[in-house]
């Protein structure tokens, strides 16, 4: 990662991440239909943060979780929402399980910190079963171009991300160079009413710490002038891009994985349950 990423500390911002950071309901129902697991799946979230994803992934398939993290204030947060999840230290390019352990392996919003993404891919490969599937959540740059509000109230950070993260192109290059197969995308989005803009002023989103302040201050006047005539309209959207691993490819035995939680995994309701409060606060990003 670059100078600008160093300048982000996300151990400092674990409470902040913990208290404004909700899994984005769509993502979640994507994840559970496309990659199809259940009670005897086992799932790998890379950059979990403080657990959104993989708490609420598990409190619907019930099935055996993992989630890695660099941050040790990210995982200590993510440990107060779920006993159920193993949660350690580890990062992207060095996945520390054995070949052939997960039949799903994700991240969101993620892969722009990773600073070899060749590196990542090629150890996300090996950690899947055959015919596992990896999905990458992010933005394209359609999206960092037309997100809402932040790119109208902070066009700064237009440029910023545009700078930090990888084209999908490359990405699904990457992939396929690697050897996934089956490589496809598909957006979500979701449309809501801002009514608090705390989630801001606290810069809950890592973009807002690497614009000049002058600049953040007057996206945050801009939006207070705004609320003052109503909610902001916002949409919140994702490219999820998915890969599979080949079923040719002979795994040796995975490692045993803990006793798994009966699952109920036709429980659509708990994906309601991840979706953002309506009451004004933003799904993540």
């Amino acid at each position: 990662m670059g100078g600008r990423y160093q300048m982000i500390d996300y151990s400092r911002l674990a409470s902040e991440y913990a208290r404004h950071r909700h899994a984005h309901p769509d993502v979640l129902r994507n994840l559970l239909m496309v990659s199809g697991v259940g009670r005897v799946s086992a799932v790998l979230e890379v950059g979990c943060g403080t657990g959104n994803y993989i708490v609420a992934l598990e409190s619907v398939a019930r099935c055996p979780c993992w989630g890695i993290d660099p941050s040790a204030a990210m995982l200590s947060r993510a440990r107060e929402r779920s006993s159920n999840i193993i949660f350690q230290p580890g990062e992207a390019e060095n996945l520390d399980f054995p070949t052939g352990s997960f039949d799903l392996v994700f991240s969101v919003d993620v892969v722009h910190h990773i600073k070899n993404r060749v590196q990542y891919f090629s150890e996300a490969h090996r950690v899947l079963k055959s015919g596992g599937r990896i999905c990458t959540v992010t933005d394209s740059e359609w999206i960092i171009r037309h997100r809402q509000p932040l790119a109208a109230y902070f066009p700064e950070t237009v440029a910023v991300d545009l700078e930090r993260y990888p084209r999908v192109a490359e990405l699904r290059d990457t992939m396929s160079h690697i050897g996934f197969k089956d490589i496809l995308e598909n957006t979500v989005e979701r449309s809501y009413q801002l009514t608090d803009i705390q989630v801001y002023r606290d810069k809950a989103f890592s973009c807002l710490r690497l614009i000049p302040e002058e600049a953040f201050q007057t996206g945050i006047a801009q939006m207070e002038q705004a609320l003052r005539s109503g909610p902001i309209p916002c949409v919140s959207r994702y490219l999820l891009l998915w890969g599979a691993k080949s079923r040719a490819c002979a795994d040796p035995p995975p490692c045993p994985h803990s006793q798994p939680v009966v699952p109920d995994v036709d429980r659509p309701a708990a994906c309601a349950s991840a979706a953002a409060p309506s009451t004004g606060a933003p799904p993540p990003r």
